[in-house]
């Protein structure tokens, strides 16, 4: 297995990236047109037809799927989306929610027993000092309540993480798009529930073309494209190689939001995200170069 990227590639690892940081931006903008559960009902529909026709079922018991779409469909994009819905500015939930690394490692180590390292402490204080940072900011744009939905969202990733780590190695896309059925049904309950039908009908032909394909590219761009391309590379290259980019998904999330929406980039916001990234970045490269000295010594 290649070590090194291609430059081919490299672009192509971060064309996923740019996408799942954009994104953040492109939910925003659908939010204007449809309530939040309503959205995420038609996000994971229109990722599971018809594009589960032609794929084969994963074999993974049924329970391993149905527990991957309830967490990532309902508990990730369901609260994300109801967050994202005037709780909590885009490029602040892009940052927040990459929370998610250090929940999945709570959650490892929970199950087999393990401890955390103080490499690993450390990474965790500078996150929740960047957390810190943003709590004591919260305004008309962010608000306490949009922070605790957004780190619920990110638990929920967590978990989903750990469910498909059980599945063992899978077709991702196939994963997602079967995984994804289980996630449909609740949503539209409670999107009927909770937002009434008068909201799910008028959220539905008040939508205009640009929000049916913001609500595509949400299902095709970021879950299709953006799983078979990742996955593809974690085949061809060690993980140590691509995981790394994924920080610079918060890079993309603040920069679109700023760009495109005049999202602020005040010098508290732009520590907290030194902060949280800082941490992210020290977790995950802290074990590379660890493994990489071990292998000079003599």
């Amino acid at each position: 297995m290649n070590s090194k990227l291609s430059l081919r590639h490299f672009f192509l690892a971060l064309a996923v990236v740019a996408v799942w940081g954009t994104n953040f931006v492109v939910i925003k903008l659908v939010l204007g047109h449809m309530p939040p559960l309503l959205f995420a009902t038609l996000r994971f529909a229109v990722a599971v037809v018809p594009v589960i026709f032609f794929l084969p079922r994963p074999k993974v018991p049924w329970r391993n799927l149905a527990a991957y779409g309830l967490l990532i469909g309902v508990g990730q994009f369901g609260l994300l989306f109801v967050a994202m819905n005037g709780h909590i500015s885009p490029g602040l939930a892009s940052l927040v929610i990459q929370i998610q690394v250090f929940f999945t490692i709570g959650l490892s180590m929970y199950l087999s027993g393990e401890r955390l390292q103080n490499m690993q402490w450390f990474a965790l204080v500078l996150a929740a000092a960047g957390l810190g940072i943003i709590v004591m900011h919260t305004d008309g744009s962010t608000t306490l309540l949009g922070l605790g939905l957004i780190l619920l969202a990110a638990l929920s990733w967590a978990g989903g993480n750990i469910v498909a780590r059980q599945a063992g190695q899978v077709n991702m896309v196939a994963y997602v798009v079967w995984s994804s059925a289980f996630a449909v049904p609740p949503l539209l309950a409670l999107s009927i529930g909770v937002e009434g039908w008068d909201a799910v009908l008028g959220g539905v032909r008040g939508a205009d073309a640009s929000a049916w394909v913001a609500v595509a590219w949400q299902a095709w761009g970021n879950s299709l494209f953006g799983y078979a391309a990742w996955g593809w590379l974690l085949a061809r290259y060690p993980a140590a190689t691509i995981t790394p980019m994924a920080l610079m998904i918060p890079l993309f999330g603040m920069g679109a939001a700023a760009l495109w929406l005049g999202e602020g980039l005040p010098a508290w916001k732009l520590s907290a995200a030194a902060l949280v990234m800082g941490g992210l970045a020290l977790n995950l490269l802290w074990p590379l170069w660890r493994q990489w000295a071990i292998r000079r010594q003599p």
